[in-house]
């Protein structure tokens, strides 16, 4: 049914002047305990829901399946923010104007930091990448990482591995939906700058393991990827900086991004509805993204 003419000033009138008010959680449900990697974020004035996605670096391809309400929220934003840009993620020219950055400063290299046999594994995944030493043996080992976690088609154990965001960022492609970053890659690689080499290294050779032990289901990945699949947050966020090699910069790494990421998220949100795909391990505990938006004064429940 058409609307009459007159009514539309006076609807209108009417949205403007009801905003959502913002949301107090009492003390004790500012922290999830709702096993969930979905969320809903209203309130706060918000004229339009936004999503929160938790979501996974890498996943066997065949094991990645996309939530119902993840779909239906895609249906209802006009933006999907990651933590980087999924446009500069995949950007040769974006990605060649951080070379310059991803040096390590004093000549060091990786054979300077690790001992033999570390040395040799990342050489091999090096080669199987098609990295040649010389310039790729020279950058931060954290820079070195993130090259290795955005091939969605390396093969392991004869099958194919693939991240959350790329997928998702295939999708929001299709549908012509704006993309966006809560940080920049030029950030990131600030971030690396406060990580000792030696500690991004011992990371690197983890974070390689780790791979392979999703190749031959030989744990380390595994016990993270049965916490993603049961959507546990807070099980994550406890966990993953022991599974990451993290120890002591778990706060550099994911707290103080956290808090830094939220009034990036509220200027989105007023803007026009957002998804936010983030890793999962930033979404639980008293410092996690679902318990600073409730801080923040929002409403954010587990979205069906």
């Amino acid at each position: 049914m058409r609307l009459l003419p007159f009514l539309l000033p006076l609807l209108a009138f009417l949205s403007c002047s009801t905003p959502q008010k913002s949301t107090v959680y009492p003390a004790t449900s500012i922290v999830p305990t709702e096993k969930s990697l979905v969320w809903s974020i209203s309130g706060k004035g918000l004229k339009k829901t936004s999503y929160l996605y938790g979501t996974i670096h890498m996943i066997p391809k065949n094991e990645f399946e996309l939530p119902g309400s993840v779909r239906e929220a895609l249906d209802n934003v006009k933006r999907v923010a990651f933590e980087i840009d999924m446009k500069e993620m995949t950007n040769l020219r974006s990605q060649m104007s951080l070379i310059t950055k991803s040096f390590m400063a004093g000549g060091k290299t990786l054979k300077d930091l690790l001992p033999a046999e570390d040395y040799k594994l990342v050489k091999s995944k090096m080669a199987e990448k098609g990295l040649p030493g010389g310039m790729f043996e020279r950058m931060k080992p954290m820079f070195l990482s993130s090259l290795f976690s955005t091939d969605e088609q390396q093969p392991l154990g004869g099958g194919a591995i693939t991240s959350v965001e790329m997928e998702l960022y295939k999708m929001s492609r299709r549908r012509k939906l704006e993309s966006a970053g809560l940080e920049t890659a030029a950030y990131q690689m600030s971030v690396f700058d406060s990580i000792p080499y030696e500690a991004q290294a011992k990371m690197l050779v983890d974070g390689l393991k780790s791979m392979d032990s999703l190749a031959t289901g030989e744990s380390q990945l595994d016990g993270l990827l049965k916490l993603y699949k049961d959507q546990d947050i807070n099980a994550m966020q406890q966990t993953i900086g022991a599974e990451d090699g993290m120890g002591e910069y778990e706060y550099i790494l994911l707290r103080k991004r956290n808090e830094n990421w939220i009034p990036v998220m509220a200027r989105m949100m007023a803007d026009k509805p957002t998804l936010f795909a983030v890793g999962a391990g930033h979404l639980g505990g008293q410092y996690g993204v679902v318990a600073l938006l409730r801080k923040a004064g929002y409403s954010v429940e587990v979205a069906h």
